[in-house]
This record gives C-alpha cells, structure tokens and sequence, in this order.
C-alpha cells in the first residue's frame, strides 16, 4: 500500500468500519489502502479483510500505548466506539481521547468520528419524560460521543464529525420482530406515528469514503445521514409485501418498552422517546437527498430489504 494513502480504520470487523473497509478494498485503484484495527488479527472476519488487500494491525483503545502503530503514517483515519460492548459513558469517553491523542500525535491530515448528537439539547436532564441515567445523561450512547466531540478539537485533529442513526440491519439481530401466536410477526417500538431515520451499515461506510475523497472540504463539518425516514408501521408494510410475510407493528408507550425484560431496555426506551418526540430536529437534520450526493447507491428500505431477503426470511423462520 506504499502508492496509497493509508486510512486506519477502527471497527474494521463491525458494522460501520467494516462498510468502510469493504468500499475501499472494492476500489482497489482508488487512492486508499486500508489499516484494518482489530483485538482479534486471527479472527475469520480480520482474516478475509486481509486476503482482500488490507493491512491488519492489533490494538485496543482500552490500552493506549497500543494506538501508536495504528496510526503511523497513516493520513486518516476512521474512529468509531462501541457503547454497547461495555454500556459505560466513562469508557467510551476514555477511549474517544485515546483515539484523539493518538490521532493528533501521528499528525493524522483528516479524522472521521463517528459521534451523535447531545439528546439533552432537547430533552433537559429536568425533563420529566424520561428518566436519567448513569446520573447526567438521557440517552448515553448518543450524549456521552457528543461531549467527546471536544477531544479531537483539543487534540488539534482535523475532524470531520459523522452522526449516523439506527442501523435497518438492527431488525436482524437486537430489534428484530417477534411472533405471535397466529404467526405475524410483530415490530415493538415505542415510536407512535413519529418517523424513525434508519441507514444501511455498509452505507455509512461509502459515505465516510466520499468524506475522505472530498479532501479537506468537510473537515470541521458535522454530518449528519440517514437513507430514509419511515413511521414504524410504514416499514412493517414494506416488510409484509417485499417478503411476503405478515408483519404489524405494535406500538408501546416509552415507559412499557423501559419495563420489558430485555438487554438496555432504559437505554434503548430513552433511545426510541428521543428520536420520536424531538423527530423534526433530527429528521431535518438528515437530509436525505444531501446524502445521495455524496454516495448516488445509497439505499433506501425497499433497496436494503431487497438486497438483505433471503438472511431476513432466515433470520425470522
């Protein structure tokens, strides 16, 4: 990779650094090579990153010193925490200013980080409406990446700030529907009527490849995506007729989702309240055909669940 610029990307075996090494690795005369950072370099994911054309190099962002040669001479990079592997804002923080430490001594020209936005800008800690956590925050995921937002800038990192929204791959895994007796399946969210932003992962990372191709142009830039806003029973629709598979959504109110017996259910009910009572401010803030400009693929739901249909009839049998 001597003749390319080398972009250093974290959560290169995840959802969103992977979408992003997988666009660069698909383009193998464009002008970036691929650092793949992983725990794991044996793991079968970093393994066929590598037979691909990336460089694999280990490190953790629980273990500062180990960030060195990730990013030596590397001209970008693409940094993204995972709140969920620990739930820990303290974490998550700690590790935002090791990668931003790290990102400034090595002189990276152009960082990506991907952040969202601070939910209390619309939902005062003194709100009523949802209860707090870990003590200061209402939704930590999304606020504690926001006040990490200063690190980079502190550090002297040229940033570009990425805020990305629920991922549709999620209705595979964490939020996919139930069954009921008579066999539909069933979308429980609390979200009413209000529209929910969702984006395909690899997207994500073919937008961070068209930031780093615009070169300078959206450094300091916040940039927010989606590839479409649908109310939850406009996506059950969508689902029944692509598929072929009777799916409703049933509605809960914010306090009956927090009281399910399920992983996160306050961080996710706090979640889903957020993006449906403050929908304009976030929905406006991702617009969609802005987005398309910078990657023409980008998919909408239709797009997502005709290219995902087979693992989604799989993952639902």
């Amino acid at each position: 990779m001597t003749d390319k610029k080398i972009i250093t990307v974290f959560g290169a075996t995840g959802r969103q650094g992977g979408g992003l090494a997988r666009a660069i690795l698909s383009d193998p005369d464009g002008e970036f090579g691929v650092r793949a950072i992983t725990r794991h370099p044996e793991s079968e994911p970093a393994q066929e990153l590598a037979r691909r054309g990336a460089e694999i190099v280990r490190a953790d962002m629980d273990d500062p010193p180990s960030l060195k040669p990730a990013f030596e001479h590397a001209y970008g990079a693409y940094l993204v925490t995972n709140f969920w592997e620990h739930m820990s804002v303290e974490r998550e923080q700690a590790q935002a200013r090791a990668l931003a430490q790290a990102a400034g001594h090595a002189a990276v020209q152009h960082a990506i980080w991907s952040t969202l936005e601070d939910t209390r800008d619309c939902i005062p800690l003194d709100d009523p409406r949802m209860p707090t956590l870990q003590e200061r925050y209402k939704v930590p995921h999304f606020d504690g990446k926001a006040e990490a937002d200063r690190y980079f800038g502190d550090e002297g990192v040229p940033t570009t700030f990425l805020r990305t929204t629920f991922y549709w791959g999620n209705l595979l895994d964490s939020f996919a529907p139930s069954r009921a007796e008579n066999g539909e399946l069933r979308l429980t969210f609390p979200m009413g009527e209000k529209r929910l932003c969702g984006i395909a992962a690899d997207d994500i990372g073919r937008v961070a490849l068209a930031v780093f191709r615009r070169g300078t142009d959206l450094i300091a830039a916040t940039v927010s995506i989606a590839g479409g806003h649908l109310t939850v029973a406009d996506m059950a629709a969508v689902l029944t007729e692509r598929l072929g598979l009777p799916v409703r959504y049933r509605p809960l109110s914010p306090d009956a989702y927090r009281a399910q017996d399920r992983p996160a259910a306050a961080e996710t009910g706090n979640m889903f309240q957020y993006y449906a009572d403050c929908e304009q401010r976030f929905v406006a803030a991702r617009d969609v055909d802005a987005v398309r400009q910078l990657v023409p693929e980008l998919q909408d739901f239709e797009a997502w669940i005709t290219a995902h249909r087979d693992e989604l009839r799989s993952a639902w049998s």
